[in-house]
């Protein structure tokens, strides 16, 4: 397919679509397996590692799911954009992994996730800064205590904030389709992981040699009930970097993570409930 036959407005509409579908379904999965496993079927037994013992109200869980449909139809758009400028030979992308050769496609994926978790970092930091917080990344932050289906829960401004680290890739990095679409799948399962609400990491895991470069589920969580701190994605440098990590991070980690098996079911304060019209 030319350039000119992906301007027409029908494949431009069928293009879309198909985009729409596969980053629904992705997260539909990837969400849906959380929450089913987590919020569902093993919330009872697994209470204790409830980072916060209550749940939310399931007003909140559809209004996350509302939200990120909108953002995958930014998303979807935006890899309309993506195509054409490959069509268009605009990007450094390239067709076979020889050309390169394996060594440089599995560099080449792991440059992405640094190159995002620094993306990330600094461009959530500016969303919070006090001029740009309502118009971008208040919408967000609606959910004080989030679940696997907040991941993509973005104002449709944030939205367009986050796939920019796509033309990053595009303009900056020799890269094969494919390694995006790996990267991507990663991206979104460690984005599940940190609204999980739930801490999977072991005790001690923060002070770790290697651990203690590695973000956790509790990490995220409290940026999203405080407020404050905890600004990375991945990894944990740019917040011991910059001094951004919560103040209460590494406490609040260890009370998640040593608290007993055994936890009264009345903590559950708020039971979790299926949301209206999405199949668990």
């Amino acid at each position: 397919m030319t350039i000119w036959e992906a301007l027409d407005p029908y494949v431009l509409m069928w293009v879309w679509g198909i985009l729409f579908t596969v980053v629904l379904v992705r997260y539909l999965v990837m969400s849906g397996v959380a929450y089913m496993i987590f919020w569902k079927w093993q919330h009872k037994r697994l209470q204790h590692r409830r980072i916060q013992q209550k749940f939310p109200k399931p007003k909140k869980v559809r209004n996350e799911v509302l939200w990120s449909l909108s953002t995958f139809v930014i998303f979807a758009l935006n890899g309309i954009a993506v195509m054409l400028l490959r069509k268009a030979d605009l990007t450094l992308g390239y067709k076979n992994i020889s050309d390169y050769g394996w060594a440089y496609y599995v560099f080449s994926i792991l440059l992405m996730i640094v190159v995002h978790d620094a993306y990330f970092y600094w461009t959530h930091r500016t969303m919070h800064h006090k001029k740009l917080f309502k118009y971008f990344h208040a919408v967000h932050h609606h959910s004080h205590n989030p679940s696997p289906w907040a991941a993509f829960a973005f104002h449709p401004l944030e939205a367009v904030v986050e796939a920019g680290i796509i033309y990053v890739f595009l303009f900056a990095i020799p890269h094969h389709i494919s390694a995006i679409g790996i990267f991507l799948l990663f991206m979104t399962f460690m984005n599940v992981l940190g609204h999980l609400g739930y801490e999977l990491f072991p005790k001690n895991f923060v002070r770790h040699p290697v651990g203690q470069w590695v973000n956790t589920s509790t990490h995220h969580n409290m940026h999203h009930h405080r407020s404050k701190g905890n600004f990375s994605l991945y990894f944990n440098w740019w917040d011991r970097w910059m001094g951004t990590n919560h103040e209460k991070y590494f406490e609040t980690y260890d009370e998640v993570t040593h608290r007993p098996k055994v936890v009264e079911e009345t903590t559950a304060q708020t039971e979790p409930q299926a949301v209206a019209g999405v199949t668990r």
